[in-house]
Formats: C-alpha cells, structure tokens, sequence
C-alpha cells in the first residue's frame, strides 16, 4: 500500500518511523526485496561532500555611516561581484586573488580563493573587507575597509545555483606525455591513475534518478545546516542517457541550493586548492527520500554494482566534447582499480565516501528524533517521471 508524506511525517513526529541510510537500504533490498522493503522502510537519507564549484556565499554587509553604493569589493583580497544592490556583494567558491599567480608558474597552487572565504566566514574568523564606490548624491561614501564576519554582515546566504551533480566523469590521462592538471586533481600519462567523485550508492539524485521526491522547497542538509532546493541547478539534464535501472550512465540531473549561512559549519563547507586548476568549496549535502512506494524502495536500493559512471581521456576526447572510453561501476571504482582498455588503472575519488556516510547519518538520526521532517515539493524539477507528494 503506497505511503504519502502526511502518514510519513506523522511517524516521524511520534518518532515511530523507520529510518535507514541508503547504504543500508541497499543491503536491505538486496536481503528482502524491494516491496518488503517498502512496507517497512519509512524514509532512506542520502549523502555526498566533495567539491561543487558553482556555490557562493551572498553577503548584505550592511549600510555605512555615510552610506555608500558598492561598485567593487574584496574579501581577503578575493574579489567579489557588486552588481546586485547598494550593499549586497557575493563571493564566488573559484574567485581568486588579483594577485595570484594563476598559472603563470604552471602548475600553480591556488593557496586561497572563494571558497577559503567562505570556510573562514563559517569558521567564525574575521576577514578583511574592502570596498569602494564612485559616489553618488545619497550614498556618498566612496571607500570603506572593515574586519567583517556572520557577527557584523546584515545576512549571509550560501547560493548554490549547482550542486550535487547526478553522475559524474571518471578522468584518465591517455595520450599526453604530461601530468594533466583538471578539477578532478592531477592525471598523470599512460592512465596511471583514473580519479572520479561521487557518493555512489550514497548520492541523492542516483537513489531517486526521477526525481520523483526531490524538487522545489524540498528541505535538505546544507553545509552542516539546513537548507532548500529552490530550482533546478545549472545545467540540468534530466534526458541523459541512463541504465536499465532508470540511474543516468552520465552528468544529468543537478540542484539549486539555498540556505543560511550563520546555521552552517566549516566541518561541511571546506575551502579546496586544486593543483594547476583552481579553487573550489567542498560542500556536504544530505537529501531524506520518502519512501512511498515500491518503486522509490527499489530506487535507493541499486547498489554500486549497477551504479555506473563515464571514464573520459582528459586530455583529449573531453576536450573535444568526444565520446567516453568506456564505463565502469562505482564498485569497480571503490575497489581501487579498473580495466580500461584492457589496463588496469588505480583509482582515487575527491568526494569523501566517509563524510556523506557521516552527513547520511547525521540526517538518519535527525528524523529518528523527530527534528527534521520530509517535505513535499511545491514543484517537479524538470524531467520528473511523476507528480511530487503521491
């Protein structure tokens, strides 16, 4: 008998419901099968923390005595964007320095940048705060510089207009006779390694690939806080190619997150320096999968065995928009090594299995209380097999 989101949470307010990570759901559906699972699971969390670049931090500073219409600003000599309003400025995760050397210096080392800002703010540090203005007959002031921190800004949000991408690239280097430096690390030649990140098994929008309870307002863990999926996220593309399972077998669905920053914690929103590339924010993400019916029961219950990712040649075909080597599975990838090729090539990942297994549980133990309810979207997200809130 299907469930719906009223009977769920009123389980959870009388803290009877039954709550399981989807790493547990797996071994669950595996033992018992999908429709037992569903009659006694009540919601599965899910998880992942690895670095999304599209994720900012939107600050309102607050007004100045004079006031003052902000035409540029820096944080920690990280430039921020102004054109919004009087006093609003928001730092993005891959702004750097405008002293950094980029990669002048190949490759470079990209010590600081927006994201560090942003682990600094949540940190509870101060940072400095530059800013000026060209002057104007209400806001006259034309240069402040302040120690500026959640403690003094007005409002600090983190807005992420793309996060917790639904499958990934698996990245080898095969025919340059050089390191290449890429946002999934260093691919060093003749496919001596192949680097990848993704949750598997654990990842949100692989355990409900339809998108079938995750839209607009679903409420969510975000960077140690709460937060809310307001849209769908940048590049967004729920037509992907997918398995025999529903699972896309590349990049397709993402999510636009929003949420208070001053809620949220350095533990879950951290500051990456990307050797030759970047900077970036690792961000955590946890998503609660109402489990209403047989379908969403089997859904989180894939395994990484049939979870399935694209390797791509970093140093050609992705550069060409060219087609994947081949694909492997997330438990070939977890296992360490997998054969492309004939070859076998060692594996690493970026995102952090142990944190999202950590984030899944937090999020497990938050509804097992009765603190945090599922949420019914006010709206499908692109591509939804069926309506939200059954």
């Amino acid at each position: 008998m299907p469930k719906t989101y009223e009977e769920i949470n009123e389980r959870i307010r009388a803290r009877k419901a039954v709550v399981i990570t989807a790493e547990e759901m797996v071994d669950l559906v595996a033992e018992k099968g999908a429709a037992a699972a569903a009659r006694e699971i009540d919601v599965v969390t899910t998880a992942t923390f690895g670095p999304m670049c599209s994720s900012s931090a939107l600050l309102n500073v607050g007004h100045t005595k004079p006031r003052m219409k902000i035409q540029k600003a820096w944080l920690n000599r990280v430039p921020a964007s102004c054109g919004l309003a009087a006093v609003d400025v928001m730092v993005g995760a891959t702004s750097l320095p405008e002293d950094d050397l980029l990669n002048k210096v190949h490759p470079g080392s990209f010590p600081y940048g927006g994201g560090h800002v942003i682990q600094d703010l949540v940190s509870g540090k101060e940072v400095e705060f530059v800013a000026e203005g060209y002057g104007t007959d209400c806001y006259p002031r034309r240069r402040i510089e302040a120690a500026l921190s959640l403690k003094t800004v007005s409002s600090a949000t983190l807005l992420n207009p793309r996060n917790c991408y639904q499958n990934y690239n698996v990245a080898v280097n095969m025919h340059s006779d050089l390191p290449q430096y890429t946002y999934l690390g260093i691919l060093h030649p003749g496919m001596a390694n192949a680097n990848f990140c993704s949750a598997g098994q654990l990842s949100p929008l692989l355990k409900d690939p339809y998108y079938r309870t995750i839209g607009i307002g679903t409420r969510i863990f975000l960077g140690g806080g709460t937060g809310y999926v307001f849209y769908q996220g940048t590049q967004h593309n729920p037509d992907a190619e997918r398995g025999d399972n529903g699972v896309p077998v590349e990049g397709a669905g993402t999510l636009a997150v929003v949420g208070d920053l001053r809620g949220m914690s350095r533990d879950f929103l951290r500051g990456v320096s990307i050797r030759g590339y970047g900077v970036s924010l690792a961000v955590g993400i946890g998503v609660a999968v109402p489990i209403l019916d047989e379908g969403l029961a089997a859904s989180t219950g894939v395994g990484e065995k049939d979870l399935f990712a694209p390797v791509y040649d970093y140093s050609k075909e992705y550069q060409s928009m060219g087609r994947p080597l081949c694909r492997v599975s997330y438990a070939e990838l977890r296992s360490g090594s997998i054969a492309v090729g004939g070859r076998k090539v060692r594996t690493a990942s970026l995102s952090s299995y142990a944190k999202a297994r950590e984030i899944a549980g937090i999020l497990k133990e938050e509804i097992s209380s009765g603190r945090f309810l599922v949420t019914r979207p006010s709206a499908p997200l692109p591509g939804s097999r069926a309506a939200c809130g059954s």
